[in-house]
């Protein structure tokens, strides 16, 4: 991302609808085409349930419907990005005013190696649906020009806007984590150069927050990152930071390593030389417990859940393992901050939700499947202790709440009750975040950008 180039955000509409644009069979394609914009009558929409609803016809298309949501934004890179986290800010816990603001750090996917940014983002002015209508001027009274150029003025002035800033990075970013050590803000990168490396993006983030005017993005250049570990040279995906014990990071590799890092004085780490070894193939996630401090869950392609005491020796600190937790790769890993339950997802399109209390038997307490592709990412809602998020390569991204009841005149055959929300209209979404501080605020990116949404029942 270039100092020149602006990040547009603009709204990009998720999938919701099934308009019907066909008024005949026999109508010809020009008539299709000067027809195709005209508004569908409420009684021939019908909800779109993917994998279930028929294949569209020809002149049928997806829209969305702005009712189901609170509020929704989009916005892109230069380069995609397989990797985001949400940076806790000072604006205070709870917010539940809009326009709102907030920040996040995520890493690019360029081609070329050299190309690769840390890309720290301010998000703006982000308003509610109700008010983006509003601000389009959908009360037209005023005819005179005058009036409509300061209407039009005003209304830019409440366009949402992203404020950036890029921290070149050599090296694609696999995986991004942020964290707060003291006054500091950091994130840990694990580059696709078989590194991992730890950033203080605390001026970036105060740049960003003092900027205005149009959305833009600015390079700074940062000499150096905090701390590099090469270790083995190959790269990995399994990357976290301890909520418990500052400063101390967990990190997962493709030839099934984990190590653990502590953090010393002087912005150093301390690399454990021996790392904790018994999976048989690539680490894929990582997650530390939110309650128990030093106990770390892991989970690997070769289909196995681990937890480890990390206080114990490397050698014995495996505690428990389920063997086959899914029936093949189990990408992604979640620990609920509520609870002693851990949700992951797996190549095998399903979610499955775990007790402390009897994973050890390798039976889990919830398995929901409804993803028609493997699962891409999982997370616990910081605040709702029974709901989570999670997103698959059959582009959709899901909301589920374990405690919702079969209710056989509500319910939709193949739809499993505990389904929430499915949010559509993104190809490839790679990763999910819901906001810490804005309840029910959920983030996710995919190669074609980011969404920013809150929906109506979350």
């Amino acid at each position: 991302m270039s100092a020149e180039d602006d990040v547009e955000m603009h709204e990009e509409q998720p999938i919701e609808d099934v308009e019907d644009t066909e008024s005949s069979d026999e109508e010809e394609e020009d008539d299709e085409t000067e027809d195709e914009d005209e508004e569908v009558p409420e009684n021939q929409r019908q909800a779109y349930i993917p994998g279930l609803s028929r294949p569209l016809k020809n002149g049928e298309e997806l829209d969305f419907d702005p009712s189901a949501y609170k509020v929704f934004h989009s916005f892109n890179s230069d380069w995609p990005c397989l990797s985001f986290d949400v940076v806790k800010d000072g604006l205070g816990d709870n917010r539940v005013q809009f326009p709102a603001e907030c920040y996040i750090v995520s890493g690019t996917q360029a081609d070329k190696p050299r190309d690769n940014e840390i890309i720290v983002m301010g998000l703006k002015n982000l308003s509610t649906m109700r008010k983006q209508k509003e601000n389009k001027g959908d009360d037209s009274d005023t005819s005179e020009d005058e009036s409509e150029d300061e209407d039009e003025e005003e209304s830019k002035k409440r366009e949402p806007k992203m404020h950036a800033v890029s921290i070149p990075h050599f090296g694609g970013i696999n995986r991004i984590r942020a964290d707060r050590l003291g006054d500091s803000t950091v994130c840990a990168c694990w580059s696709d150069q078989g590194r991992v490396q730890v950033w203080n993006i605390t001026d970036a983030l105060n740049y960003s927050h003092g900027m205005s005017g149009e959305s833009k993005t600015e390079v700074q250049k940062v000499d150096r990152p905090l701390f590099t570990n090469n270790g083995s040279g190959k790269e990995g995906y399994g990357l976290a930071w301890s909520s418990l014990k500052t400063g101390d990071l967990a990190t997962g590799d493709i030839i099934k390593k984990i190590y653990l890092w502590q953090m010393k004085e002087g912005g150093q780490w301390a690399v454990g030389a021996n790392p904790l070894t018994g999976h048989k193939k690539s680490v894929e996630d990582l997650s530390w417990s939110p309650t128990e401090t030093g106990l770390l869950s892991s989970c690997s392609a070769d289909g196995s859940i681990k937890l480890w005491d990390t206080r114990s020796n490397p050698k014995d600190a495996c505690v428990c393992t389920v063997q086959k937790a899914h029936e093949s790769d189990v990408n992604v890993i979640s620990w609920n901050r509520h609870e002693n339950l851990i949700v992951s997802g797996g190549d095998d399109g399903e979610l499955k939700v775990w007790s402390l209390k009897t994973i050890q038997f390798g039976q889990p307490v919830a398995v929901f499947k409804y993803h028609n592709g493997p699962i891409t990412s999982v997370e616990w809602h910081p605040d709702e202790t029974t709901t989570f998020m999670a997103s698959g390569e059959d582009d959709q991204t899901t909301m589920w709440d374990i405690a919702t009841e079969a209710d056989g005149q509500t319910n939709i055959d193949g739809v499993p009750p505990q389904l929430m929300f499915v949010h559509m209209g993104q190809k490839e979404v790679k990763e999910v975040h819901w906001h810490p501080q804005i309840p029910g605020l959920a983030i996710n990116t995919s190669i074609d950008g980011f969404n920013v949404f809150k929906t109506i029942n979350i």
